[in-house]
Order: C-alpha cells, then sequence, then structure tokens
C-alpha cells in the first residue's frame, strides 16, 4: 500500500477495498484512492477536507509543469521516437503540446509557486516582462484565472484602441486602398500549434494573434 504525496493519510489501493472490521476510527482511517477518485471515511473534519483540496490543486498544477517538460525533454532526446512512445500512453498529445508551449515560455526559474499552471498560461503568448507584470498582479490581488484572462484581455483592446487613436490615418492612408494584404509565411507543425494555442490563451484568432505579434515586434525594432 503506497503513500501518495498529496496528504499523510491518503493511500493508493489496488487491491479489494477493506472490511468494515479492517477500517480504523479516525484521526486513523485512510481516504482510499482506488484508481478512479478518492473515498472519505465519514468523519471528515472540515479542515482537513479543505487541505486535501488545496494539495490536490497543487498535485495539478505541478502535474502540467511536469507533462510540459517531459515533452520538451523527449522532443530534443528522443526526436522521431517521442510522439509513436506518447500514443502508448493515455495522453492527449495536443494536451501535452499546449503544456509544453507554457513551460518553454516559463523557464524553471521564472515560475511562481503562489500561483497556478492555469495562471502562467494565461500570460505566455505575451512579453517577459508582460508575463511578470500580470503574475505579480495575481499574486497581490489573489485573481482567480478567469479574473486575470479578463484583465489582460481589458488592457490588450484598451492598448489596441489607445495605438489607433494616436497614430490616426493620413490623407494618402485615409483613400480607399486594399482591405487586407495576403501574407504567407511557412512554419512547422509544432510551431502552428504554438500559435494556435497562443492565440487562444489571448482570446483571439490566429490570424489576429500574428498581426498583433507582428505590429508589436516592428514597432519594438523602429524603436531600438
Amino acid at each position: 500500500m503506497a503513500r501518495l504525496p498529496l496528504a499523510q493519510n491518503v493511500v493508493e489501493r489496488s487491491a479489494p477495498m477493506p472490511s468494515a472490521r479492517s477500517v480504523r476510527a479516525w484521526p486513523d482511517d485512510p481516504i482510499v484512492v482506488p484508481g478512479r477518485g478518492l473515498q472519505f471515511p465519514q468523519q471528515l473534519p472540515f479542515q482537513r477536507w479543505l487541505s486535501i483540496g488545496r494539495q490536490l490543486s497543487e498535485v495539478c498544477t505541478s502535474s502540467a509543469w511536469c507533462l510540459g517538460d517531459w515533452l520538451i525533454f523527449g522532443e530534443t532526446r528522443y526526436n522521431g521516437r517521442y510522439r509513436d512512445a506518447i500514443e502508448q500512453t493515455s495522453l492527449d498529445y495536443q494536451t501535452l503540446r499546449n503544456y509544453a508551449w507554457v513551460a518553454r515560455r516559463f523557464p524553471f526559474p521564472r515560475r511562481r509557486g503562489a500561483v497556478s499552471f492555469g495562471h502562467h498560461a494565461e500570460v505566455a503568448a505575451l512579453p517577459d516582462a508582460e508575463q511578470d507584470f500580470w503574475l505579480r498582479k495575481t499574486e497581490e490581488f489573489g485573481w482567480s484565472v478567469k479574473q486575470l484572462r479578463y484583465e489582460v484581455r481589458a488592457s490588450l483592446k484598451e492598448r489596441l484602441v489607445s495605438d489607433d487613436s494616436q497614430n490616426p490615418p493620413d490623407a494618402d492612408e485615409r483613400q480607399p486602398r486594399p482591405s487586407a494584404v495576403r501574407l504567407s509565411i511557412n512554419v512547422s507543425s509544432s510551431q502552428l500549434d504554438d500559435c494556435r494555442a497562443a492565440a487562444q490563451r489571448a482570446g483571439l484568432s490566429v490570424d489576429e494573434w500574428i498581426v498583433l505579434v507582428l505590429k508589436q515586434a516592428a514597432r519594438r525594432a523602429l524603436v531600438s
């Protein structure tokens, strides 16, 4: 009977469930994990139940980082074989790709233990300085992932409106002109997956996200 790290009295069981006679009285009753969920003793104090929930949340956050790092290592070390290996597991490749993309955007020293993987994912498409700013705000105000997403998107929309108002078109630009210019670029399938994940996190279509990133990159280049 192996002990799981998420709680001192949580155990993993592959054997048949214990009989009522073998279950000891609280506080020594185990919380049984038969492989499909948790089974709790009836006399579980509220604070212990709350503590287990917090620890499960930490396990989920940690597993996302670990799976992302795991895929990155496989891509680097076992190129050509890692994807076949993934198919032998129950893991979803696209989910792993999303985890790996966030993990790449946040090298180990920049990951903040006080906020979840989901918080990091919400700002992963932003430049490093903006990532740090929003995660610092999240820590300060205790934002949920949903609240952080709202704040980031609101700021992004405000910035786009501000850019347009500060740079009105000149007389020539106000003349009728083609609505769009087609730009063709070649990217690998993994790079396209990363772009899609980043666009989804920013609440934009892939086309909108690419235009925004190109616009920001061009302005930074002109300023420098």
